[in-house]
């Protein structure tokens, strides 16, 4: 079988060669479970974001990565790369200009706050797991905002401090005849354990990466982040490295250090990297997936926040509003101002006509319950005016509009599409204050 990945784009449809077609049995294994049923398969090798699936009304995690009919492969908005054994799938943006997904990774760098422009712009196995290495700096902040991770670890000690349960059979191997000391063994609430320490072996394989090694000092933060770390791991040991990510195979499921458990999913996915290219099981199920929806909305929330919208976030319960007058009832409006309710929607509503009833009534009832006379939706589009016209609606009234953000001009290089973007998102801005 070849091993190069079958190439195809987000919300699409791909007819297999005749080459990819020896394939078809293991795309139709991707295609089974739902990605809630992967999540919970925890496929130590398989990275998906959201990682929360709970938090987001879409269901994401009902939906499936992609759908194989009639010997074609079916997209919806799940980007990224995923593989089985030789079997490779490259879900690349649909705003992808030739094989740089400039889009993509423009999204991923306004969400996870990456400053650095030398890197690859695909969606290939090789740029995706690079790639994670700068996110790493993020989900590090994140989980060090919670305090330093601490457990209980079993410790061997053999000295005169006794405090805890003698080790009767070590002492007598290691203490007669008598000198003073005594083996024991207790249970310490330590920083020093085996997450920590996966932390730190990732931090020191940064560290050594050709490229990459300043994004552990990008900023005070981060320095502070890293320092507390190496001050934590005391006993690491770099010929160890293997052990402890076999230690970290099974995630961690402490209700307190919630955001450790996503940062410890990268951390393998970083260490293993070479592992996974080259020392795969056939029905092993590896990469690193993006769900569009959710990405396109944490973008848009990058610049919306700075013009006065509210993002309520099921996950923290914040912002939510209440459907009835005696409170109850939760909704959570993708984007909300004091004169607009905005829905972000990563689909091809280029026209009134293609903008599905369930999303029309939606945004139709946040208006009507939180009184606001503004309405519609957010979207990307490869079209040059970036304004359909607005409806009027019956009864109650109210405007609704379709702001459409042109994401696919042609650039000829990251910098060059990136001030691009930045245009983009100053018309969008301009026409919701108008």
């Amino acid at each position: 079988m070849s091993s190069l990945p079958i190439q195809t784009k987000d919300n699409s449809e791909w007819r297999l060669t005749e080459k990819e077609l020896c394939h078809l049995d293991t795309l139709k294994k991707l295609t089974e479970p739902t990605i809630a049923d992967l999540c919970r398969k925890e496929h130590p090798n398989l990275l998906i974001f959201p990682q929360d699936l709970d938090v987001y009304g879409d269901k994401i995690g009902d939906a499936h990565i992609f759908e194989v009919k009639d010997e074609k492969i079916v997209t919806g908005n799940i980007m990224g790369f995923i593989g089985c054994g030789d079997t490779k799938v490259s879900i690349s943006s649909r705003f992808a200009q030739d094989s740089n997904d400039y889009f993509l990774h423009y999204m991923l760098r306004k969400v996870f706050a990456i400053n650095l422009f030398d890197l690859q712009f695909n969606s290939d196995e090789e740029s995706i797991f690079d790639f994670l290495i700068y996110l790493f700096p993020t989900f590090l902040k994140r989980a060090m905002q919670q305090g330093m991770y601490r457990e209980y670890q079993t410790r061997r000690y053999n000295d005169a401090n006794v405090k805890g349960r003698i080790d009767i059979s070590r002492h007598i191997r290691q203490d007669i005849p008598f000198a003073g000391k005594i083996a024991y063994t207790t249970r310490e609430y330590a920083q020093d354990n085996h997450l920590t320490q996966l932390i730190r072996h990732t931090i020191e394989y940064i560290s050594h990466h050709q490229y990459s090694g300043n994004i552990l000092h990008n900023d005070d933060n981060m320095s502070d982040c890293v320092k507390a770390i190496c001050q934590a791991t005391a006993s690491y040991n770099r010929n160890e490295r293997q052990k402890v990510i076999n230690q970290n195979l099974r995630p961690i499921s402490h209700p307190y250090y919630g955001e450790y458990r996503p940062l410890q999913q990268l951390c393998l996915q970083i260490l293993r990297q070479e592992e996974m290219k080259y020392g795969r099981d056939d029905d092993e199920i590896y990469g690193v997936l993006f769900d569009g929806a959710w990405l396109w909305e944490e973008y848009l929330n990058t610049f919306l926040a700075d013009i006065g919208f509210e993002h309520p976030r099921n996950k923290e319960a914040k912002g939510r509003k209440s459907l009835f007058t005696d409170g109850s009832g939760w909704c959570y409006p993708d984007f909300l101002s004091p004169e607009m309710v905005l829905d972000a929607k990563y689909k091809s509503y280029d026209d009134w006509s293609k903008v599905q009833t369930k999303d029309l009534y939606q945004v139709i009832s946040y208006m009507h319950v939180l009184n606001r006379k503004k309405g519609g939706y957010v979207v990307p589009v490869d079209w040059t005016s970036s304004k359909l016209p607005s409806k009027t609606l019956k009864g109650q009234g109210g405007i609704m509009s379709i702001y459409g953000m042109d994401v696919a001009f042609k650039a000829e290089s990251f910098e060059n599409y990136y001030s691009n973007m930045a245009l983009s998102e100053q018309e969008i801005i301009n026409n919701l204050e108008t």
